[in-house]
């Protein structure tokens, strides 16, 4: 499998790994992520020494569930890629039949229904966004290149992708820009310098406060501030080493507090802005932060 597509999933916060097979056109899911979401276990050496155990029960039992699993490399926190106990979709579900609780059957109704969602067709486009011409397209730093990247990200999706509210939106008690005054809001934001990392990052701010769009305002602005990063730079955000609470408890500072935002990012940042399982890694953590709890 070259080019290989890698995606992650978030159940109960933790990291269900996939990998996607060009050749029989599917993904194939880690195993061995499977069993620590279901045993609720963190010790890698416990969840593997589990998973040999079930393989030998099951076998003895010749079960085809053994005989379905495949080898695929993953990456592993050193950096290197190791072969890992792989199944489809249907052994997913056939796995999780082997864990009788209540958290089983929350993970296969979660599972079996996890790709009919508006957010799991969205990032499925952003994956495709980083392969596509399109993206060399897109206008950095400015209104018109956001709308683009929510317009990609949602067409289809939602009536009003790339389309600039007319109606105004507050969350968890935070009012977002007045839409009566938003035209000259992002007027004003686009027109803001973006030399230098703390520039960006106080652009990107006031661009969050704008909150031009009714759905889809922080997956897409943080595509924009990458690509900002990426051409001023040479540089982006590694997603993944920021945890959702960390990125939401910085976000919710920033208005008055842009210093800790500022050293979460600067952090996190990394050179690695072609390599395509960092931006595929990125899309996953992205729409991550955006699940409700």
């Amino acid at each position: 499998m070259n080019k290989e597509k890698i995606s992650i999933r978030f159940f109960d916060d933790r990291e269900v790994r996939a990998v996607w097979d060009e050749i029989n056109d599917k993904w194939w899911f880690s195993v061995l992520d499977i069993i620590t979401v279901l045993n609720d276990q963190d010790d890698y050496t416990k969840t593997r020494n589990y998973w040999k155990y079930l393989k030998a029960k099951l076998k003895k039992e010749n079960n085809e569930l053994v005989s379905a699993t495949t080898q695929l490399k993953l990456l592993a926190n050193d950096g290197k890629r190791y072969l890992t106990d792989m199944l489809d979709f249907d052994g997913i579900i056939a796995l999780g039949k082997e864990f009788p609780s209540k958290k089983a059957n929350r993970f296969i109704e979660w599972f079996t229904n996890s790709d009919e969602s508006i957010d799991v067709k969205s990032k499925t486009k952003a994956y495709a966004l980083f392969e596509s011409s399109f993206i060399n397209s897109i206008e950095v730093g400015t209104t018109k290149g956001l709308q683009q990247i929510h317009g990609y990200l949602f067409g289809g999706l939602y009536d009003f992708a790339g389309q600039i509210r007319q109606k105004n939106i507050a969350k968890g008690g935070f009012q977002f820009a007045v839409s009566h005054f938003l035209g000259d809001t992002l007027k004003q934001i686009e027109s803001m310098p973006e030399t230098t990392f703390e520039e960006i990052v106080d652009k990107y701010v006031e661009m969050n406060i704008a909150h031009p769009f009714m759905e889809g305002n922080g997956r897409s602005a943080r595509i924009w501030l990458d690509l900002m990063l990426k051409k001023n730079l040479k540089k982006c955000v590694d997603w993944s080493k920021i945890s959702k609470q960390d990125y939401m408890n910085s976000m919710m500072l920033s208005p008055t507090k842009s210093g800790v935002l500022k050293t979460l990012l600067e952090n996190a940042l990394t050179t690695k802005i072609n390599d395509r399982e960092m931006f595929m890694k990125g899309i996953d953590y992205s729409y991550y932060y955006e699940e409700n709890d």
